[in-house]
């Protein structure tokens, strides 16, 4: 690798870091992250803005000010070609005089799709695409997936006990599995989706908050309950909260419409989707009414039954399996069926798992391969 390629991996590399900052804030647009780069110095650095706009390249040219001139942009997502709610980004660089791009991926979505890029060369403009691409593609995987498939990008958490158990015996008390460190961890990963969502079962066996809580924490996700025949009861944590976080319940065509107004005068929004096979919220019909909305990431809190259907119908992007070091020790409900966990294991559809402690607890993370 020559020393010109080493310092733009670099630079790219950061320029991806920094665009973490943005991802589960600023749908529905990508959570790109952009560098400008003066005499091996970032002059301006930018991230998209909550709610999708300014974008992030508008950002860091705004920073750099006059040391945009002559520069190096480093951006994450191609430059956008067309004008939305403001002026096209392809442009603001051409303004700005930065002399070369280097671009990690062209965007997908067929408003840009390479125009953004060609505008540039147009322009006069050094323009390297590909650098880090296959980490920008993951990075930005919710986009590509709405664009391309029409859904968001899933990523699925459970936790489980060392002998692989996500709860006990029907009639058990509820199972605190893993301890503060891990839950922290889980807190942090919740910000950074726009969309928390659960089946009906963990909503009627945990009634859960489904909010961000540490310090400091302004994301406040969409709280989504699959809830086929609308059972959600009136008096559970979600529905008492709902005119304070975001809550949307999606159903089945035949849910009753009593139960739907019920739930509406808490400040619940109903959505319905079609059925699958057996009476349950179709899982794609689901996923392409929140792409429309918007949605590009979604963070699955749900119980076995969701986990092994996400898993076998190829929609879970990012599997997070927490497992505890003490075993449950007895039978109990299994955190995934023997089907999805096959599915984990093949080489050809995940790659093998990163693993990280957090307090006494392991973190297993698998990546569907793309």
């Amino acid at each position: 690798m020559s020393n010109l390629a080493a310092h733009d991996e670099r630079f790219m590399q950061a320029a991806l870091s920094f665009g973490r900052r943005s991802l589960g804030l600023c749908a529905p647009n990508p959570a790109v992250g952009a560098l400008i780069v003066q005499d091996g110095m970032v002059v301006g650095r930018g991230v998209t803005s909550p709610g999708g706009r300014p974008h992030a390249e508008r950002n860091a040219i705004d920073e750099a000010g006059a040391l945009a001139k002559g520069a190096t942009l480093y951006v994450t997502l191609e430059p956008c070609a067309h004008q939305g709610r403001g002026p096209a980004c392809a442009g603001a660089v051409v303004e700005a005089g930065i002399a070369r791009v280097v671009s990690a991926m062209e965007d997908p979505d067929p408003r840009t799709a390479g125009q953004g890029h060609a505008q540039l060369r147009q322009a006069g403009i050094e323009v390297i695409v590909g650098v880090c691409e296959q980490a920008a593609r993951r990075a930005h995987l919710g986009h590509v997936l709405r664009v391309t498939e029409r859904r968001p990008a899933v990523t699925l958490k459970l936790a489980r006990t060392a002998d692989g158990y996500a709860a006990g015996a029907r009639h058990d008390p509820r199972l605190a599995i893993t301890g503060e460190a891990a839950n922290a961890r889980v807190q942090i990963m919740r910000s950074m989706h726009e969309v928390i969502m659960i089946g009906i079962g963990t909503a009627l066996g945990d009634d859960p908050l489904l909010t961000v809580r540490f310090p400091g924490a302004v994301a406040k996700p969409l709280r989504v309950v699959l809830d086929a025949h609308l059972r959600l009861p009136l008096r559970s944590r979600l529905g008492a909260t709902a005119r304070d976080y975001p809550t949307l319940v999606i159903a089945g065509p035949t849910a009753p419409a009593a139960n739907a107004e019920a739930l509406e005068r808490l400040g619940v929004e109903i959505a319905r989707v079609e059925a699958d096979g057996v009476g349950r919220v179709d899982l794609p019909s689901a996923f392409r009414l929140l792409a429309k909305r918007g949605v590009s990431r979604v963070f699955s809190e749900g119980g076995p039954s969701i986990a092994s259907a996400l898993i076998a119908g190829g929609l879970a992007d990012e599997v997070v399996l927490l497992t505890a070091l003490k075993p449950l020790g007895r039978p109990g409900l299994p955190a995934l069926n023997g089907k999805a966990l096959e599915t984990l294991e093949d080489r050809a559809l995940y790659s093998a798992p990163f693993s990280a402690h957090f307090g006494m607890d392991e973190l297993w993370r698998y990546e569907r391969l793309i």
